[in-house]
């Protein structure tokens, strides 16, 4: 199955439509908003520093940390995405780079080390290989940089019917996208679940020191069924809002983590 070109397609389109959804709210983004969420603005120190974001779709992130003093470059399979990723960077005169590559094709484009590798909610499913992945991230970070991610919790995923652990076939199905904008227009997508066990396994296995990890029972978007409003846990003054589970016990639905490459 090739699922880049599946996935490329599925992406091309979803872009055009996110592009004018207010879930991502490019006009606000435009008047000076940030897209990033609470969890990732209280963890990240970017000033003055280089910084990989992998899967950053059409840059919404990529450019936010930009305008936080990063030196960006963004990498993703889109070339829909990163053609608006880079309009969007000259519309908000920023600096930044984008490639439109593969992820795992994706060092052969790059043309530096970075002091900071950052990927974001709803990355990893769409990698058939976290081995491969790791090594992309360790190759590409500096002697003693810094490795972030926040990402939705493989068991909310479990919530919806996923596998938890790892399997060798792909989940293959026909989806829209997760805006409310979002047309009746179908596309096969598959994707690959990964537990913590495996990401975590990955990032050692490459070589990477991993240093924290948290776990939290809120998701920042609004992108599942079921989810009430929830107020702020104080962790940023800057996203006054979270989205929890309606029935039962709160279960894990996003989880950071940071790692460094060894000096």
């Amino acid at each position: 199955m090739d699922y880049l070109t599946l996935n490329r397609t599925a992406w091309n389109h979803r872009t055009l439509e996110h592009l004018d959804s207010s879930f991502y709210d490019v006009s606000g983004f435009l008047a000076g908003n940030s897209s990033l969420q609470e969890i990732e603005l209280a963890d990240l120190k970017v000033k003055g520093k280089s910084l990989l974001h992998l899967q950053c779709h059409f840059g919404l992130d990529t450019l936010s940390l930009a305008r936080l003093g990063a030196e960006v470059t963004g990498v993703d399979l889109s070339d829909t995405a990163i053609h608006h990723a880079r309009r969007l960077a000259e519309a908000c005169d920023l600096k930044a780079d984008f490639i439109c590559s593969d992820l795992y094709q994706a060092g052969t484009q790059l043309q530096q080390q970075f002091d900071m590798v950052y990927t974001s909610y709803g990355a990893l499913c769409w990698l058939p290989d976290l081995g491969r992945w790791a090594e992309l991230i360790y190759e590409s970070l500096l002697p003693g940089g810094e490795f972030y991610m926040v990402e939705f919790h493989p068991v909310q995923a479990m919530m919806e019917g996923y596998s938890y652990f790892t399997q060798q076939e792909p989940d293959v199905e026909e989806e829209g996208t997760y805006t409310e904008n979002a047309s009746d227009t179908k596309h096969t997508m598959v994707t690959w679940p990964h537990s913590l066990a495996d990401v975590i396994g990955a990032l050692i296995q490459a070589g990477l020191k991993v240093e924290a990890i948290q776990e939290y029972p809120f998701s920042p978007y609004d992108a599942f069924d079921n989810l009430v409003t929830g107020e702020s846990l104080g962790l940023s003054s800057d996203r006054p809002r979270y989205y929890q589970l309606h029935q039962g016990k709160p279960i894990p639905m996003v989880y950071s983590l940071s790692a460094r490459k060894p000096e």
